[in-house]
């Protein structure tokens, strides 16, 4: 009889050691980590908000100089982006400028 106590003592102290993991699951990334995607969007609300007079003229120079070291730090970490095939190899692609003029709606009779 000491012999099976012994036995379930040893199995009970293994079992309980491991922590039970449903297959496939994987653990959660933290919610509150940044990532590089992260600071890319920040880049582009700074812009944004620099762009539609969010700052005012004495805070400039300190959104300028984050975001200048957002750029560098970015520059450094982010991983080059693919080149798309046809893309041109020299320069930067074309780019269309953005209509700023209201739409143009026709009157009575289509004119």
């Amino acid at each position: 009889m000491a012999t099976k106590k012994s036995k379930l003592k040893k199995a009970s102290k293994t079992t309980t050691a491991q922590p039970k993991v449903a297959a496939g699951a994987l653990p959660q990334p933290d919610p509150s980590a940044l990532s590089i995607g992260d600071l890319k969007n920040l880049t582009a609300i700074l812009d944004v908000a620099s762009s539609r007079g969010a700052f005012r003229a004495s805070e400039m120079a300190g959104v300028g100089l984050m975001y200048n070291k957002l750029q560098a730090f970015l520059a450094k970490v982010a991983p080059p982006e693919p080149k798309k095939e046809g893309a041109p190899t020299t320069g930067t692609a074309p780019t269309t400028a953005p209509t700023t003029q209201a739409p143009v709606t026709k009157g009575i009779g289509g004119i």
